[in-house]
């Protein structure tokens, strides 16, 4: 069975730094865009930030400078280094990827909460 893993969330300070992973698991599927999104509570979830397998990024305007999404395409991991988190950053964080014309996310996704 497919699954996107993440971790790496946890509590932090305004202005502390995350550093999130998401890893494929019971697959050898080659992802080709992946991406990282967030659901604050009551809110709707909303795109962080994509990667191509090429690794070109797009990134939403409240993170842009602060987020870097990367991949290592030959360990099917892709992660997201949160820097100056704010507590608007606060949210599940959940990975999705792109294999045979299929998105495989909605894992249980990693929390990140930022205090003030």
């Amino acid at each position: 069975q497919v699954q996107l893993v993440e971790s790496g969330g946890g509590l932090v300070q305004a202005g502390g730094s995350l550093r999130l992973s998401c890893a494929a698991s019971g697959t050898l599927l080659s992802f080709n865009d992946m991406g990282w999104y967030r659901q604050a509570p009551g809110k709707q979830r909303e795109l962080v930030a994509q990667i191509t397998i090429g690794s070109i990024t797009n990134y939403a305007d409240s993170v842009k400078g602060r987020f870097t999404i990367s991949r290592d395409n030959a360990k099917n991991t892709m992660y997201l280094q949160m820097n100056s988190l704010k507590p608007e950053d606060t949210g599940v964080y959940y990975c999705n990827g792109l294999a045979r014309a299929k998105w495989w996310g909605w894992g249980q996704g990693t929390q990140v909460t930022v205090s003030s």
